[in-house]
């Protein structure tokens, strides 16, 4: 710790913007819940264009219906809330939830793993898809294709609330955190916003409409989980690591974020090597 003294004072100014977006009495709209918001509005909208157009999809039939993503955008709620929230107390501070149970459901005080809501839109998806009679891996490319504009958002969000700061550095950007004690830090929340948000969907984007890739089942969903895998544990390097964990295995680099990513950045590669063209639709392929 002490060689962080000698980092530059140097940092930009942080901008003190209220957390809380809007707040009537009690009732306060956090910009943080705003992003979860919006990012899964926008993430059913943009997949109702998808699966609309018969251009992207085999022989230009429409893998579903537009009413199957108006009912899923409710399952994806549910999915991305339990599994967000379950994945926080098993992932990142289980010692302090057995210890106090009722904090679980707190979730207002924040804690949501993106690993494990991903876990549960996943479940969501698989239920969905097979309840409804959908391809389940096309499911899965349209609702990933528009995912990283939420994510973005919510990293967005992090920033604003000054949490999930990164590590102490004298680069020109760095920026001095009002809960981050004396240090200048890395932007880490920011970095995430542009590599999982803007860049993650341009690259989709690209996949969709310019190399059609939503007539090969499981290819965006799998670029989707690689390139989030890649971004989130190429940012962990700048990242100050969760308080409560710390580095792992007696490192100075190794994060639980690194470890959870990992898997995905394989069964993202293992998705797109496998993944093959349709020339018609099938019902329930996964």
């Amino acid at each position: 710790m002490n060689e962080y003294f000698l980092l530059p004072l140097a940092s930009l100014p942080f901008p003190n913007i209220n957390p809380i977006l809007i707040q009537i009495g009690p009732l306060a709209v956090h910009w943080y819940g705003v992003g979860y918001i919006v990012g899964i509005l926008f993430a059913w909208w943009y997949a109702k264009r998808l699966a609309a157009n018969p251009k992207l999809w085999p022989d230009g039939i429409l893998p579903m219906k537009p009413e199957d993503l108006d009912d899923f955008i409710v399952w994806a709620a549910i999915g991305v809330v339990l599994g967000g929230r379950t994945g926080y107390v098993l992932f990142y501070d289980l010692a302090r939830y057995v210890a106090h149970p009722l904090d679980i459901f707190a979730v207002w005080q924040g804690g949501m793993s993106f690993h494990g809501g991903l876990l549960g839109v996943i479940l969501a998806m698989t239920l969905f898809s097979f309840k409804r009679g959908i391809r389940t891996w096309s499911l899965f490319d349209v609702v990933a294709a528009g995912v990283p504009v939420g994510l973005g958002l919510v990293r967005v969000a992090n920033f604003i609330n000054s949490e999930l700061w990164g590590r102490p550095t004298d680069v020109l950007w760095a920026i001095e955190f009002p809960n981050g004690g004396p240090f200048a830090r890395h932007p880490s929340q920011l970095y995430e916003a542009l590599l999982e948000g803007v860049v993650l969907f341009l690259v989709l984007r690209i996949l969709t409409h310019s190399r059609l890739k939503l007539k090969t089942p499981r290819f965006v969903g799998g670029a989707f989980i690689c390139g989030y895998g890649l971004s989130r544990i190429f940012v962990e390097f700048f990242r100050e690591p969760d308080q409560q964990l710390g580095y792992l295995l007696g490192t100075n680099w190794l994060t639980m974020g690194m470890i959870l990513s990992t898997p995905m950045v394989l069964a993202g590669i293992w998705a797109m090597a496998t993944a093959k063209p349709v020339t018609q639709a099938e019902p329930q392929a996964t």
